[in-house]
């Protein structure tokens, strides 16, 4: 999970968030990831990864560090990295038929708890 909050350079920074979009998605167990931003700059992005090996091995990717030093150079106020284990996960989509979780039943009328 990382949470930072942009300064006002871009200095290439779209380009360089779109190629780091593009190499997450070659380390394998890499999983997707969902983002959000304020208008005000504050952001969270939160990549899923199926072990710490996928986490270490993008940690650890050159072109990845190279853009790390750049954020903390020109792009970043501040940022934070925390890494956690999900240990349950469950959603709601509009329109969508419900699934259950390991700790849910589907009954006629939707998920129960």
């Amino acid at each position: 999970m990382f949470t930072s909050l942009r300064t006002e350079s871009d200095g290439g920074y779209g380009a360089t968030a779109q190629r780091m979009g593009e190499l997450v998605k070659e380390i394998p167990g890499f999983l997707g990831e969902d983002s959000a931003r304020t208008p005000g700059g504050l952001a969270i992005t939160v990549a899923y990864f199926r072990d710490l090996a996928g986490i270490e091995q993008w940690r650890d990717h050159a072109e990845h560090r190279a853009a790390k030093a750049q954020g903390r150079a020109h792009w970043y106020e501040r940022y934070s990295l925390h890494i956690a284990k999900v240990e349950h996960s469950n959603g709601f989509e509009r329109g969508s038929t419900p699934t259950a979780g390991p700790c849910e039943t589907v009954s006629p009328g939707g998920v129960q708890p």
